[in-house]
């Protein structure tokens, strides 16, 4: 019997195609009552990358993607513990954060971000992935 939930499983194979991988991910796992939320970019669900070169609107579409593998998970946004953010440049912060910043208000969370030299595509400019908790 499984200890936890899958959200979302994929394979690399095909949401890399441009890349020669053959890796069986999921978006989120849901482990007792902890949900863990892969890294999200600015790509939807059917790989569109929204946003080329604009920070703050990849940030938009990667806290979509959160906020629906929350629900999906039986969580939502104002159950998030922790994020991780990363930008590939520090100019991007600003942006960024101003955008998750809305989408967290009221939230308090604590939070890490990283300035990294690439993410894994390089149009990709921010990624940021959380913890969250489903209640009781």
């Amino acid at each position: 019997m499984p200890t936890h939930k899958r959200i979302r499983m994929f394979n690399t194979r095909d949401t890399y195609p441009n890349q020669t991988l053959d890796n069986d991910l999921c978006q989120a796992v849901v482990a007792g009552n902890t949900v863990y939320v892969r890294g999200q970019v600015g790509t939807d669900f059917e790989g569109n990358l929204v946003g080329l070169g604009d920070a703050a609107a990849q940030a938009e579409q990667a806290m979509k993607n959160v906020d629906r593998l929350l629900q999906e998970s039986g969580s939502d946004l104002s159950h998030i513990v922790k994020t991780t953010t990363y930008i590939t440049d520090p100019r991007h912060r600003e942006a960024v954060y101003q955008v998750t910043g809305r989408w967290l208000k009221g939230v308090f969370p604590i939070s890490t971000g990283l300035v990294v030299a690439g993410l894994g595509q390089a149009d990709w400019l921010m990624e940021i992935d959380v913890i969250a908790v489903i209640p009781d």
